[in-house]
């Protein structure tokens, strides 16, 4: 039984990516999920991704393209107030400048800058560097 399958994906991109395949096959698929991965996207630490219905609750091929060191799922799903991001950065990522969080706000799932431009906040959901 999958229990967290945000974070299940995100160990399976970072073990992908560690042993250096150039895909990896995400299941099951969900709308949290091709946010989430719209947002590595974005940002350049994921190539493509389709998203294929197996009649199963679905699955995503995700083209890897060899910049992600680390990538997981922040458990619990903490609350972050505009003003706390940088307090939230400090703990999750390794240095000013390197990595994103990933946060689900108001106006949908983004990174931790486009929060700070648009001075919202939401609940954390994952970090990648």
């Amino acid at each position: 039984m999958l229990n967290d399958p945000i974070a299940d994906a995100m160990i399976r991109i970072r073990d992908a990516e560690n042993v250096g395949k150039a895909e990896v096959i995400l299941k099951p698929a969900s709308k949290l999920l091709g946010s989430i991965l719209s947002v590595m996207q974005k940002r350049g630490y994921i190539g493509e991704y389709e998203y294929i219905d197996d009649g199963r609750g679905g699955v995503y091929k995700v083209k890897l393209l060899g910049k992600i060191n680390n990538c997981k799922a922040i458990k619990p799903r903490f609350p972050a107030k505009y003003m706390e991001l940088e307090k939230w950065e400090k703990r999750f990522l390794p240095a000013a400048g390197i990595g994103i969080l990933i946060l689900t706000t108001p106006i949908g799932v983004i990174d931790h800058e486009e929060a700070k431009k648009r001075k919202v906040g939401g609940r954390l959901l994952a970090y990648v560097y």
